[in-house]
Parts: structure tokens; C-alpha cells; sequence
């Protein structure tokens, strides 16, 4: 006797059309391109190679972006995300994942100049922009120019996905705007114009204790020295005022969105090369139990290496703690305790979870990886935000209708709809204010606000306890 089943049935997967097999088959091509590249002897035919597969990349994916979105009515939809191998955790995902870790291992550890121009697996890559880095810095490309150039591109091209995606939403476009001009211009283009004036590759939108070493002795004598008397001055100036003034300030009035949402690079990333993968964000509450034994410590951390290289600077530590090999002391090859210190927290913060976790692990654990577990810059942003902003995200509960969208698309692993059904504020300190949340709520529960401080945390009177069981 047969049997019907009362599930709900699955959802079918959108089939894919023509146009838009034919341009992922462009951005395809253009990633088997990069292949060829990295072999070929000859460097001018390496050099078209390289540039072609940019191009196609970049045509392929803002052409299928505009033919997705383009074509849809007004409206964010995350459709099928969970059922598609490249965005569920399939075979496809672990393949990008594994090609993204790869990359970053390379490109740290086996990539470094020879002192002859040679950097590893990466060098035919990195050659073939020589003729845009000498354009740009007066200097031949390394590894970092290649990085920062596949970096700069996928901010700018995922950026346009992002644009026709949430196109209906002002406050998506101008967010995503910001993003991809801090990138190009702040994050790229300036660096590479103070090369080529001779001067340090200062990054202006980075700032400790994310960029942990600006504010260190070494590096402050360093600008004082190599920037002249009036841009030195000003870059190690404008790096103590963004890090202690300017940055209170402002989360004080907008909270941690101002930077990690508007202006970060790290957070451009996540927002744009990400965007795809937003909805894997674990909500557990073990997840975010990780989050607080990760980030504050980490923060600790560079905070105690900061104070104590200025102390050891002053001459206010033991000579053995600031002296390499003098004093016996054999840590990490002769290194002082204080400077070994640096070293590890580079290594392994820095690099493993900033680098190879941080964005490797984009199509497993989420965008904000780097953002919500690692991120000095976002534990210290997200303790004023908690403690001393007027930001908030306020709630109506009365309008909730549970259905969840908020909560799948937060990539800061909170559940949202846990506060809007009970009509509470959401201030976390893990949110960055991308404001999504808001933008996918089919009743305009959500709201991002500026308001006083007066009663921040108080809910909406009008939800009850028997009606959240009700709920539940």
C-alpha cells in the first residue's frame, strides 16, 4: 500500500538559461586562461594571456550579473542558495575553497623575491604586470602588486554584481560605492602614487591596530624618516588621530558601519567577492561563544605587543626583553621576547587567519570570517558600538512574520529574527551595519538608527511572553 508523503517538498533549483551558460562559460574560460600563464616562457604571449583572462572574467561575471539581476523585478532574492553546490557547501564550493587556500599559501610562503626578480610559481603572473605597476609605482610588480591587483578587480567586478543585485536599495548602492572607491583609490591607486614618489606605501584607509605595525616605533621612525619632515609627519599623525580620535567619533555617532561596512578593504571583500557566500554565517550560539574567546584576546594581544614595544623603545623594559641575540634569549631564531612576540602574531594572525582562513574559507564559513572571529579592528569597533554609539537596529515585532530572511542573509552570524520577533533592538557588537537585514525584510520591520542613547535597549511594549510562546 503506498504511502503520501505530508513534507513539504523541495524546491526546485532555477534551471540555468543559455545566455547565462554561455557567459559563465566566458568566466570559465577566462580562469583557464590564468592557467597557461603561469608556464609559458614567452612573456609577451604570457602578458595577453594574463590580461584576456581578466577581461573575460570581468565581462562574464558583470554581464551574467546584469542579465540575472537586470531582468528580475525589484527586489532582493536569495533564491535556491542552499541547494546549488557552489553556494550550499557542494563539491564545487570545496573546490573554490581549496583553490582560494591554495592561492594564499603560495603566495605567502612560496612567493618571495630571490633577490633576481624571481618569485616562485607566481612569477610569470607577477611579470606580466610589470608594465602596469611601472605605470603606476615607477617599480617592477612582486607578489603584493598581484595581490593587491586580483584583490582591487574582484572589489570592482563583484562590486558591479552587487550594484545590479541591490539595485532597489539607495543605501546598498552608495555602501557598495564607497566600498570600491576606498579600495581603488585609497587601498591601490595611492599606495602605488606614494612609491612612485619615492615615498613609504602607506595605506590611508588602514589604520591600527588592524594595520597593527603603523603605530610601532620601528614603523613611526620609518615614516618619520623615508616621508619627510611634512608627510611623514602627517601619515604618522593621521594614523594616531584615526586610530584614537577620529574612530570614537564616529562609531560613536554611526557605530562600527562607518568603517567595516563603508570603508574597510577587508570588509569591501567580504561585501562584494563575498556577497555569495553571506548566508553560510554559523548562528549558533557556540559559534558566537567562539567569536568572544577569539577576538577580544586577539585584540589583547596586539594591544600588550604595541605597549610593550614603546616601553622597550623608552628604555623602560630590561635591556633582554627589546635586545635580540644579546641577551640569550633564542626565541624564534634570536629574536627578543618582544619582538618574537610580533613575529608569531604576524604569522599566525596576520597571515593564517587574516590571509589563508580569513577569505579561503569564504564558500564554508561565511564572508566574515576574518571579520567576526580575527579582526582587531572589529572587537575594538564593536566594544564602542556596544557600549558608547547611538547606533542601533531598531525593531517592530508586531509586523515579524518569522520568516527568517533576515537571519539567513546576516553574515555576522546573528540571528535576527530572535530580536525582531520580540520587537528588541539588535545591539550586537559583532553587527557592521551592512543594513541587509533591513533591505530584505518583506515588511519593514528593521531599521537602522542614529537615535539617543536614552532607552537604546528598551523593546516594543506591545510583544509578550505569551505571545513569543505562541511563536515558538
Amino acid at each position: 500500500m503506498s504511502t503520501v508523503s505530508l513534507a513539504a517538498p523541495t524546491p526546485p533549483v532555477t534551471p540555468v538559461s543559455g545566455v547565462e551558460k554561455a557567459l559563465l562559460t566566458l568566466v570559465g574560460l577566462g580562469l583557464l586562461l590564468l592557467l597557461p600563464v603561469a608556464f609559458d616562457a614567452d612573456a609577451e604571449r604570457a602578458r595577453l594571456c594574463f590580461f584576456v583572462a581578466l577581461g573575460l572574467l570581468s565581462a562574464g561575471t558583470l554581464g551574467w550579473a546584469a542579465f540575472t539581476f537586470g531582468r528580475k523585478p525589484a527586489g532582493v532574492r536569495q533564491d535556491n542558495l542552499w541547494l546549488r553546490g557552489s553556494t550550499g557547501r557542494g563539491s564545487l564550493a570545496w573546490l573554490t575553497a581549496v583553490v582560494l587556500t591554495g592561492f594564499y599559501v603560495v603566495l605567502y610562503w612560496f612567493s618571495a623575491d630571490d633577490g633576481q626578480g624571481n618569485f616562485g610559481p607566481l612569477n610569470q603572473l607577477v611579470h606580466a604586470l610589470d608594465p602596469l605597476s611601472q605605470a603606476l609605482r615607477r617599480h617592477p610588480a612582486d607578489q603584493w602588486f598581484l595581490y593587491g591587483t586580483f584583490y582591487t578587480l574582484a572589489v570592482l567586478v563583484m562590486g558591479g554584481r552587487a550594484l545590479w543585485k541591490y539595485r532597489p536599495s539607495p543605501y546598498q548602492q552608495i555602501r557598495t560605492v564607497s566600498v570600491m572607491f576606498f579600495q581603488l583609490g585609497f587601498a591601490f591607486l595611492l599606495p602605488g602614487l606614494m612609491l612612485a614618489l619615492q615615498r613609504p606605501e602607506y595605506y590611508f584607509s588602514y589604520f591600527w591596530p588592524l594595520k597593527q605595525d603603523y603605530l610601532f616605533p620601528g614603523t613611526v621612525s620609518y615614516l618619520l624618516k623615508d616621508g619627510g619632515p611634512g608627510l611623514g609627519v602627517f601619515m604618522v599623525f593621521w594614523g594616531a588621530v584615526m586610530s584614537f580620535l577620529a574612530t570614537p567619533v564616529l562609531t560613536y555617532f554611526f557605530g562600527k558601519r562607518w568603517y567595516c561596512s563603508w570603508v574597510c578593504g577587508c570588509g569591501g571583500l567580504a561585501e562584494t567577492a563575498g556577497d555569495p557566500y553571506r548566508h553560510l554565517s554559523d548562528k549558533s550560539r557556540e559559534a558566537w561563544r567562539w567569536e568572544v574567546r577569539l577576538i577580544y584576546p586577539i585584540l589583547g594581544l596586539i594591544v600588550l605587543i604595541t605597549a610593550l614595544l614603546w616601553l622597550g623603545a623608552a628604555g623602560a623594559l630590561p635591556g633582554w626583553f627589546t635586545t635580540p641575540q644579546q641577551s640569550g634569549v633564542p626565541l624564534l631564531g634570536g629574536l627578543s621576547p618582544v619582538d618574537g612576540l610580533g613575529k608569531v602574531y604576524g604569522f599566525f594572525i596576520g597571515s593564517i587567519f587574516a590571509g589563508v582562513i580569513g577569505v579561503g574559507f569564504y564558500p564554508l564559513m561565511g564572508s566574515r570570517v576574518w571579520c567576526r572571529f580575527g579582526c582587531p579592528m572589529a572587537a575594538y569597533l564593536g566594544l564602542l558600538q556596544k557600549h558608547f554609539s547611538r547606533f542601533r537596529i531598531t525593531t517592530n515585532g508586531g509586523q515579524c512574520i518569522s520568516c527568517g530572511n533576515c537571519s539567513n542573509i546576516c553574515e555576522m552570524g546573528i540571528d535576527v529574527k530572535q530580536y525582531a520577533q520580540r520587537g528588541e533592538p539588535i545591539i550586537r557588537a559583532a553587527c557592521v551595519g551592512c543594513g541587509l537585514c533591513s533591505t530584505v525584510c518583506p515588511r519593514g520591520v528593521l531599521n537602522l538608527e542614529n537615535g539617543p542613547r536614552e532607552g537604546r535597549y528598551q523593546g516594543s511594549q506591545l510583544i509578550t511572553a505569551e505571545s513569543l510562546r505562541i511563536l515558538s
